[in-house]
C-alpha cells in the first residue's frame, strides 16, 4: 500500500473557514449578511463541497483495511468518519445539554460585584467537570448575564466566563469535555483524570484572581447611576424547572455508560450505532415535556435555537474541512519530534486551539502510545510510568501534556470547544458586543498563555 499523506494545499478550505469566521464580523458591508444562520451553512457547504471534490478527485487513496480507497469510495469514508461518527454525537450531546439546561431558570438578580461574578464562575468551574462544559456554560451563562445587565463593562466577564466555566473548569472527569471522554473510550481509567486536580485548581484560581482584579477596576468605573440600578433591581435567586436536573443527571449517565464499542454494564450486549444519540433525544423531547410551564420558562431565559443552530451550521463544515488536516497528523504526527509532556501540551493545545479539541486529542494520545511502546520494547521506560490503555499504554506524562492542552487551550479562540460559541451568540443577542475572533484572541493570549505557561512548568 503505497499511502502518501494530503499535501499542505488541501488545508485551504479549512483555513478560508476559519478567516471567514474570524474576517466576516468585521466588514461593514458583509457583516449584517453573515448575521445569518442561513449565510453561515451556505459558506460551510461550499467549502465541504472543496473538500469533498480533493478527496474524489484529487487524493492519492484514503487508508481503509490494509488498502486504499479511491474516488466517492473515498468521499463516503471520509464523510463516515467526519459526520457520522464525529459531528453527529458531538452535536447531539451540545443540542440535548443546550436544551435541557434552557429549561432550567436561575431567577433573581443578584448585585453584580466582583466577587459574586467570581462565584459564578468558580461554581461554573466544578460542575463543568461533571455536567460538561456545556451543560454548565447553559446553565449559568443567562443568569450571568441578567446580573450584570446594568453594568457598562461586563465583555471582559463573558470573555472569562469562556476561559473558565466552558474550558478550563471540565477536566476533573472524563464527562467534563469531549477529547478526555474519549480517551476513557480508548482505555485510560475514569477516575485518573484526578490527575489532573491540581493542575485545575492552579488554572482557575489563576484566570480567576486576574479576572477578580480586572473587575474590581471596572467596577469602580462604572457610573455611579449603573450602580444604583444594579442594587434597585436586586432579587434574591430562585430556582424554576428543577426537574431538568434529572434529565441532566441521565445525560451524564448515558453518555459515561452507552457506548457502541463496549458491551452494555452488566451485560455482553454491545448497544447499536446511535443507541447513546437516540437517548440523548429522548432524554431532550422528556425535558421539554415535563417542564412545569415550559414555555414561560424558556422565555424568561431568553431561550431559543439561534446559538445552537450556529454552531450546527459551523461545525459540520468544521468537521468536514479539517479532515485533510487530521489525516496528516495521523500519518505524520510521530515524526514531529515530540518526546517530552510539554511538547505535547504546546503541540496539542495549538492545535485544539484551531481544530476542534476532541480528534485533535485522539491524534496525539495515538502519537504518544505509538512512543509509549517503543520506549517499553527498549527498556528504557519502566510500565509503572506509563499509563494502560487498550491495546497499549501511554507515557503517564505525555497523557498529563495531552489532557491538559486538549482541555485548557480550546479556550484559545471560539472555535477551540463546542461551548464557546454558543456563549459568543447568546451574549451577543443579549447585546453584549462580544470581541471579533482575533480580538477574542487578544485576551486568551494576553490571560492565558503566561498562566499556562507556569502550570506547565510546575506540572510537566
Amino acid at each position: 500500500m503505497d499511502y502518501t499523506p494530503p499535501p499542505l494545499w488541501s488545508f485551504a478550505p479549512f483555513i478560508l473557514l476559519l478567516l471567514t469566521i474570524a474576517v466576516f464580523p468585521l466588514l461593514p458591508r458583509i457583516s449584517h449578511w453573515w448575521e445569518q444562520n442561513s449565510n453561515k451553512l451556505l459558506v460551510a457547504f461550499l467549502l465541504s463541497l472543496m473538500t469533498v471534490l480533493f478527496y474524489a478527485f484529487l487524493h492519492g487513496g484514503v487508508p481503509h483495511h490494509g488498502a486504499l480507497a479511491h474516488g466517492w469510495e473515498a468521499v463516503l469514508l471520509v464523510l463516515e468518519h467526519a459526520v457520522l461518527l464525529d459531528y453527529v454525537p458531538f452535536i447531539v450531546l451540545l443540542f440535548s445539554l443546550y436544551t435541557i439546561s434552557g429549561g432550567i431558570l436561575l431567577k433573581g438578580d443578584i448585585i453584580a460585584r466582583p466577587s459574586t461574578n467570581c462565584l459564578f464562575m468558580g461554581v461554573g468551574a466544578v460542575l463543568a467537570s461533571f455536567i460538561g462544559t456545556t451543560g454548565a456554560s447553559m446553565l449559568l451563562i443567562r443568569s450571568v448575564l441578567r446580573t450584570n445587565a446594568d453594568r457598562r463593562h461586563k465583555v471582559h466577564t463573558v470573555v472569562f466566563f469562556i476561559f473558565v466555566v466552558s474550558n478550563l473548569g471540565g477536566c476533573l472527569t472524563p464527562l467534563g469535555d469531549p477529547p478526555l471522554f474519549l480517551g476513557y473510550l480508548r482505555g485510560v481509567e475514569f477516575w485518573w483524570t484526578l490527575n489532573l486536580f491540581f493542575p485545575w485548581l492552579v488554572a482557575n484560581g489563576a484566570v480567576l484572581v486576574v479576572y477578580f482584579i480586572w473587575d474590581s477596576l471596572a467596577y469602580r468605573g462604572e457610573a455611579p447611576r449603573d450602580i444604583a440600578m444594579d442594587k434597585i433591581h436586586a432579587k434574591p435567586l430562585s430556582v424554576e424547572g428543577k426537574v431538568n436536573f434529572i434529565w441532566l443527571l441521565l445525560v451524564v449517565a448515558c453518555v459515561a455508560m452507552v457506548d457502541t464499542s463496549r458491551p452494555f454494564p452488566g451485560t455482553a450486549t454491545k448497544p447499536p450505532l446511535f443507541t447513546r444519540e437516540a437517548l440523548l433525544l429522548l432524554f431532550t423531547a422528556a425535558s421539554w415535556f415535563t417542564t412545569p410551564g415550559n414555555r414561560r420558562i424558556r422565555t424568561e431565559n431568553d431561550f431559543n435555537f439561534h446559538a445552537i443552530v450556529e454552531v450546527a451550521f459551523l461545525f459540520i463544515g468544521i468537521f468536514i474541512c479539517m479532515q485533510p488536516a487530521i489525516e496528516f497528523l495521523r500519518a505524520s504526527g510521530s515524526k514531529l519530534g515530540l518526546a517530552t509532556g510539554p511538547a505535547f501540551f504546546w503541540a496539542t493545545g495549538t492545535l485544539s486551539s484551531f481544530l476542534d479539541n476532541a480528534p485533535t486529542y485522539v491524534v496525539f494520545f495515538e502519537t504518544a502510545k505509538s512512543l509509549t511502546g517503543s520506549l517499553l520494547e527498549s527498556g528504557s521506560l519502566e510500565m509503572s510510568a506509563a499509563v494502560p490503555v487498550l491495546d497499549g499504554a501511554v507515557k503517564h506524562e505525555l497523557l498529563l501534556g495531552i489532557s491538559m492542552g486538549s482541555v485548557f487551550m480550546g479556550a484559545m479562540t471560539y472555535i477551540g470547544n463546542g461551548p464557546n460559541f454558543m456563549v459568543k451568540s447568546i451574549a451577543e443577542q443579549s447585546r453584549v458586543k462580544m470581541p471579533s475572533f482575533f480580538g477574542f484572541m487578544i485576551y486568551s493570549v494576553c490571560v492565558l498563555i503566561p498562566i499556562l505557561l507556569v502550570v506547565v512548568i510546575v506540572f510537566l
